[in-house]
């Protein structure tokens, strides 16, 4: 068992040993885990290149640590239970023999298919247990696995294919998601026209949908694994070995292929878990996102499965087929852990305390929060209507390039505030400079959010392209790790997340680049120029608003908007769909080209005033023109 905090002087111990001596504190954590053999050296790391490395040498596989340690220990266990889209339909409880066979079963499928160590594999599947076992399977043999969430549109998952040239798709005919059928391969079918890389495509049978299989080069999964052996060697990997790619976008318009390494992430993701959650053996544990997003990686996977936990996953969405679903699913399991997002929350909120009367949910002892930073609001409804002013709230902050939770409350034992992340976990050093890097000491200070030392759960660099990793992260502030997020820490010490500094808008906890959005507007042949920017929403914290100058001839506002809103969705998929589309005259430029997009944000959250100093503009007249043509829509 890893390091576990229970109290906050033990915290505030285990901090100090973990900044004085950080090597010997993960040492110590390391060594709780099965190692093929062990590491010759902690941390060997720079942040000029950069270059991360932790327990250099180490040899290990991830599932042996997740899988064959439980085994004959607790091999009766569950591991997952599968709560479906459906109510009606029957769940699934796998144990964790169970996984062990159906990992290694379908490890032999991958090898049978001719995947290999370092090879990619893009699984691009609903919130099944299979999903999650196609990541085992992939670790196992050593092949690198990037999940690409189920929603996005085939432009979309062919520029992640090609970009990390994967040779297999994992599938399924389709996905349900509330009332709706949604076809899924159909949109792989139509972004492998683009793509040279994939030679098989394994499909999982899952709403029973008419597809088209393409001979030669799809299989059914059922057919796939049938006969396979339940038992295989796992493959004896290096701790810096790329465990996966995981996309994120960022500020310019292609995504980002974050890449986290075995070892140092196997340390982390566990570590985290069972402190920031309190796990105990014997819980149950529910986190609601879907694996898609690092969340699920970490906090449904990797972290629970890795502490021998019993997590849940859940296929369908908070308010189907009624808004107690989420209610109804933590009493049938006696949920103790709790982890969603603000915007699930809000959104709940809005319905009352109605659909919350039917259920005790005396199980819960644990709530998180993950994904966006939770208003005071939306904190004090969910711990007092959901938690039963009982249940500690674990407010995470974190990243998809960290990997795990860096800055919380540890449930229980952290004193909390609304809104406030509170406190790093031990082994993170935060540091809070100002614009010109100069660094913010003491407490009621407010800056950018920056990181003066490795984690051994931080990504090792951007796939293909180790140059973007270092003129996104480390380049603004030499010798620091730029998170990109705005901070407060306050008097007692405590971190308020304020947001994203660049142009970065965050919806519904999901990270959309401003530049990508606007690529797939500028698509639309009416359009000659766009400018997105997030605003105020009060469901998805922020939603996005594109400003677009377009040819307007033989079309009207209501018609051109919808096209752009249908565009974006074709190209990136719904979650990046406009909120708002305002057809403008132009664009508040300055002189050298560059848009002002303070001005759009402020006009956007509906604020005309005070626009600060405009003198720079091209056409400072423009600003009352877009406000004109704001107040009209």
């Amino acid at each position: 068992m890893s390091v576990k905090i229970q109290t906050l002087s033990g915290y505030f111990h285990e901090y100090q040993k973990s900044v004085i001596e950080p090597e010997t504190f993960w040492d110590r954590i390391a060594e709780t885990f099965h190692w093929k053999k062990r590491w010759n050296k902690t941390v060997e790391w720079n942040f000029e290149e950069p270059s991360i490395k932790w327990f250099l040498d180490g040899k290990l596989n991830i599932t042996e640590n997740m899988l064959d340690r439980y085994l004959f220990t607790a091999g009766d266990r569950t591991a997952i239970i599968w709560e479906p889209n459906e109510p009606d339909e029957p769940s699934r409880h796998i144990s964790y023999r169970e996984l062990y066979h159906m990992v290694c079963q379908f490890s032999h499928v991958l090898k049978d298919l001719g995947v290999g160590k370092g090879d990619r594999v893009i699984i691009y599947m609903p919130m099944v247990p299979e999903a999650a076992i196609a990541m085992m399977a992939c670790a196992r043999i050593g092949a690198v696995h990037s999940v690409v969430f189920a929603g996005f549109s085939s432009q979309a998952l062919a520029d992640r294919i090609n970009d990390c040239s994967a040779k297999l798709v994992l599938t399924s005919d389709g996905n349900f998601r509330g009332a709706k059928k949604i076809g899924v391969k159909e949109v792989v079918d139509e972004a492998l026209k683009q793509c040279v890389s994939v030679e098989k495509v394994v499909v999982y049978r899952r709403t029973g949908q008419d597809i088209k299989m393409v001979k030669d080069r799809d299989l059914w999964w059922h057919d796939a694994i049938k006969g396979k052996p339940t038992e295989i060697e796992a493959e004896e990997m290096d701790s810096e070995d790329m465990l996966y790619i995981l996309y994120t976008s960022g500020s310019t318009g292609k995504p980002k292929g974050v890449v986290h390494t075995i070892g140092g992430y196997m340390v982390y993701t566990h570590f985290s878990f069972i402190n920031v959650f309190q796990y105990n053996k014997g819980d149950i544990y529910w986190c609601s996102a879907d694996i898609g997003w690092v969340t699920g990686h970490s906090y449904i996977v990797y972290g629970p499965l890795l502490a021998g936990a019993t997590t849940v996953m859940f296929e369908g969405i908070p308010t189907y087929p009624h808004a107690g679903r989420f209610w109804e699913v933590i009493d049938k399991y006696k949920v103790n852990q709790f982890y969603t997002a603000p915007t699930a929350i809000r959104a709940l909120e809005a319905f009352g305390q109605d659909p919350l009367l039917p259920f005790d949910l005396r199980s819960l002892k644990v709530l998180g929060t993950v994904g966006e930073p939770i208003n005071e609001e939306a904190w004090h409804w969910y711990h007092d209507h959901v938690g039963k002013n009982k249940c500690p709230i674990v407010d995470t902050w974190w990243q998809t390039e960290t990997g795990g939770i860096l800055i919380s409350p540890i449930a229980s034992i952290t004193p909390t505030k609304p809104s406030y992340a509170t406190m790093p976990l031990p082994g993170i050093q935060p540091i809070i400079v100002d614009n010109e890097g100069n660094v913010l000491r003491g407490n009621s200070v407010e800056g950018n959010l920056c990181m003066k030392y490795p984690w051994p759960g931080m990504f090792r660099t951007t796939y293909g392209d180790h140059k973007r990793m270092h003129d996104t992260y480390f380049s603004q502030f030499p010798g620091l790790y730029f998170t990109g997020d705005g901070v407060k820490r306050d008097e007692d010490g405590y971190y308020r997340i304020l947001g994203r500094v660049d142009d970065v808008i965050n919806v519904s906890g999901h990270r959309m680049g401003t530049a990508e959005v606007e690529n797939a507007i500028n698509e639309h042949p009416r359009v000659v120029e766009s400018a997105v920017v997030g605003y105020p929403h009060e469901i998805k914290g922020q939603g996005i608003y594109a400003f677009v100058i377009a040819d307007m001839t033989d079309r009207t506002v209501a018609n051109l908007t919808n096209e752009i809103k249908i565009t974006v969705n074709q190209i990136i998929g719904p979650i990046a769909k406009p909120d708002k589309v305002q057809i403008v005259p132009g664009l508040p430029k300055t002189r050298s080209g560059k848009i002002m997009r303070r001005i759009l944000r402020k006009i956007a959250s509906g604020d005309y005033d005070n626009f600060g100093d405009t003198s720079t503009l091209l056409d400072p007249g423009v600003v009352e023109k877009i406000i004109e043509t704001a107040k009209e829509g």
